[in-house]
């Protein structure tokens, strides 16, 4: 994981103070969510003009370096670049311009009179800015952005947070700090002469659905070259990838990919024998040639013995998740714990709904344009009797310029915006702290490819297994797990056409699925009713009262994710998070559903 942080000085011939240069430093423990012995740092300075980086990585050798400097100039790269030697063509653009260079990054520059940073198409490395009277502030942590600005007291912006109790992530470009704002994707901000500008270019267009065979091989063999490109890195990796295979889409379209461009691979899948995940992966892997280890799932035996779970209390749980992702995801999350930083190459299908067009629509079967009008809606004002008509109306204002756009087009780029941009950008802090993984559905590239793709076409998964059929025409004749490829619904197929393998599910059992986040008994129900209502006149702003009161008047509750969400808000406003990591907290017993 690197952070990054610039300064810039507004005033001609000013530097940059030296308390604010001395914050900074000392705010890099609170910001950055690994132990302080394992980060490293770089700096950079010229008149006016400061730049900071740190990581945790041991070295440098596949990336490019944490600082790439050169005579007048000096390059920082956040992710990683499909073609590593990219970050002297950032380097040398005369505007820093993301749009054409592969990876899931975002980029830093300063030169000796500006300061700039760019983000890629969905903006999953995040970028952050702000602005004191004397300095322009922009760099890769919300909460150090907030704190180089002003020392060690955290301004909440209260009205901002309406969102994170509403979804559980920003459905805007702010963030939980006051001053502090998210770059959009595809964005570039300069501060050049004290002045800061930023450059938005919109996302694309979708084109109309090919109606020829020809128009669909052509736009699925683009998609297909972006994807192989992304793994190039991996070639370096000195060892076979190790995929997390399951029996879905995502991730054997993943394994195509690596398969296509010749990259050793091993995969592993979480599961007993008899599931159709480990069954299905098996057959994958055996199709591919490759090993698969199968990892049962753990004491399995004794959980069927015991009556009760015990977990960590829920404010050690919020403070760790407030810590990896800075108040930009909610504690229902479950946050990849700390792990020393490994630098072995590991894959999944995670966000593979981009190339499906799954996101905000995946569960959408109703596509008329009122439905999908409505779902943008329901979107930004969920609960709209929950909250005060102040937060309802900052709700509807953020939701405005998505209202205007046609329906299906916002949907699928406001989960890009948001869903990828907002919150899987926050929540993957938790995993970077342990490696940087390559995400081929999130490259730059792809994900430009895949939205100039028709949301329906992309919606229907015969993309995807147009993809398969390039890269890996075997594993069309695989089945997948649970439902049956969408495209093939109500279509009618004569004796010499391809009819794609009915899918296998798992059986249905007694207990499957119990989650205890969404179950969790009377006093786990205890501690997180005590917790918010005993900061109810912090949360009043965005609120009402009366409202949380009900949600909390069961024994047990009943809108678990959104109780979450509001003991979150509420550890970030009643100063529990930044601060000093709890301790001596005991585990709660969750009783386990008969």
């Amino acid at each position: 994981m690197r952070v990054y942080l610039g300064l810039a000085a507004k005033h001609q011939g000013a530097g940059i103070p030296e308390a604010m240069l001395h914050t900074v430093r000392g705010a890099i423990d609170s910001a950055f969510p690994v132990p302080p012995e394992v980060i490293r740092s770089r700096e950079w300075h010229r008149p006016g003009i400061a730049v900071f980086a740190w990581t945790n990585e041991p070295d440098d050798s596949r990336r490019p370096p944490l600082l790439e400097t050169g005579h007048d100039r000096v390059t920082g790269v956040n992710g990683y670049l499909a073609a590593p030697d990219d970050v002297n063509r950032l380097a040398a653009m005369p505007s820093l311009d993301t749009e054409a260079v592969g990876g899931c990054f975002s980029a830093f520059r300063a030169t000796e009179d500006e300061l700039s940073a760019a983000t890629a198409i969905h903006r999953v490395c995040p970028v952050y800015y702000a602005e004191t009277p004397d300095v322009h502030v922009i760099g890769s942590r919300a909460l150090l952005v907030h704190l180089a600005g002003g020392g060690d007291r955290v301004e909440w912006d209260v009205l901002a947070l309406q969102s994170m109790i509403r979804q559980g992530y920003f459905l805007s470009d702010e963030t939980p700090y006051r001053g502090v704002s998210a770059l959009p994707p595809s964005s570039s901000v300069t501060v050049r002469g004290g002045h800061r500008t930023v450059t938005t270019t919109p996302l694309p267009s979708a084109v109309p659905a090919p109606t020829s065979r020809r128009g669909k091989k052509e736009l699925v063999g683009e998609l297909a070259s972006a994807l192989l490109a992304t793994v190039e890195p991996l070639r370096a990796a000195g060892e076979p990838v190790n995929l997390a295979l399951t029996g879905g889409r995502d991730s054997r379209l993943i394994a195509a990919t690596l398969h296509a461009a010749g990259i050793p691979l091993r995969a592993t899948t979480n599961g007993l024998d008899t599931h159709p995940d480990v069954i299905i992966a098996g057959r994958i892997a055996r199709a591919l040639r490759v090993e698969h280890t199968v990892i049962p799932p753990a004491r399995a035996k004794e959980a069927e013995k015991k009556d009760a779970i015990v977990v960590e209390h829920p404010l050690a749980r919020a403070y760790e998740t407030l810590r990896a992702c800075e108040g930009m995801t909610s504690a229902y999350e479950s946050i990849v714990g700390y792990l020393p930083y490994s630098a072995k190459p590991t894959m999944s299908g995670q966000s593979g709904e981009i190339l499906r067009a799954g996101g905000l629509l995946l569960l959408q079967t109703d596509l008329t344009e009122k439905a999908l009008r409505r779902r943008v809606d329901v979107t930004f004002l969920r609960d709209p009797a929950l909250f005060t008509e102040e937060a309802n109306e900052h709700a509807r204002e953020l939701a405005g310029p998505w209202r205007e756009r046609a329906p299906l087009e916002a949907l699928d780029h406001m989960y890009i915006s948001y869903k990828v941009g907002r919150w899987h950008a926050s929540a993957r802090a938790g995993s970077l702290r342990r490696g940087d993984q390559i995400w081929p559905f999130l490259d730059n590239r792809v994900v430009r490819a895949a939205l100039g793709l028709d949301q329906t076409w992309r919606l229907s998964e015969e993309v995807i297994y147009e993809l398969l059929g390039v890269l890996a025409p075997s594993l069309r004749d695989i089945p997948v797990e649970g439902k049956p490829w969408r495209f093939t619904a109500g279509r009618r197929y004569y004796p010499w056409q391809r009819r794609p393998q009915a899918p296998l599910t798992a059986p249905k059992t007694g207990g499957g699925g119990w989650n205890w986040r969404t179950s969790p008994g009377v006093e786990l129900t205890g501690l997180m009713r005590d917790h918010v209502l005993g900061r109810l006149d912090l949360l009043a702003p965005i609120v009402r009262p009366d409202e949380v009161r009900k949600l909390f008047a069961e024994p047990v509750l009943k809108k678990p994710n959104q109780a979450w969400h509001l003991y979150t808000v509420a550890t970030m406003l009643g100063g529990e998070y930044p601060g000093k990591e709890p301790e001596g907290l005991p585990g709660v017993h969750i009783p386990i559903p008969s």
